[in-house]
C-alpha cells in the first residue's frame, strides 16, 4: 500500500483546505485511513479516520464540527475538509493506513502500519 498526501498550503485563521490522500497498491475492504498531524515540538495526534467498509468516521476532539473526512472508493482516495482553521491547526499533516483496526486503538498511531509523506498545514493569525 502507497499512500499520496497533498493539498497542505498557508491559509488565514478562519479558512479552508481540502487534503487528499491517494493510496495505490494493495487494498483491502477492511482497510482504515486516517489523518494524524505533527506541530513542531509536540507528538503526533490523531486528527480523524474512516472505514472503506461501512464508511464509519473518527475524530478528535480538537477538529470535531470543523473537519470531515470522507473517501471515494472508486478513487482509492480519502479527503479531509478543514473548515474554520485556527492557527493551532498548523502541522505536518499525514495519512496513514491498515487492513484492520479495532476501535479500541483507531486514534493510535503505532497502531498503522502504512504512512504517507506529510503535507504542511500552516494557518496565519
Amino acid at each position: 500500500v502507497q499512500l499520496q498526501a497533498s493539498g497542505g498550503g498557508l491559509v488565514q485563521a478562519g479558512g479552508s483546505l481540502r487534503l487528499t490522500c491517494a493510496t495505490s497498491g494493495r487494498t483491502f475492504s477492511s482497510q482504515v485511513t486516517g489523518w494524524f498531524r505533527q506541530a513542531p515540538g509536540k507528538e503526533r495526534e490523531f486528527v480523524a479516520a474512516i472505514r472503506w467498509s461501512g464508511g464509519n468516521t473518527y475524530y478528535a476532539d480538537s477538529v470535531k464540527g470543523r473537519f470531515a473526512i470522507s473517501r471515494d472508493s472508486a478513487k482509492n482516495t480519502v479527503y479531509l475538509q478543514m473548515n474554520s482553521l485556527r492557527p493551532e491547526d498548523t502541522a505536518i499533516y499525514y495519512c496513514a493506513a491498515d487492513p484492520a483496526i479495532g476501535l479500541a486503538t483507531i486514534r493510535i498511531s503505532r497502531s498503522y502500519k502504512y504512512w504517507g509523506q506529510g503535507t504542511l498545514v500552516t494557518v496565519s493569525s
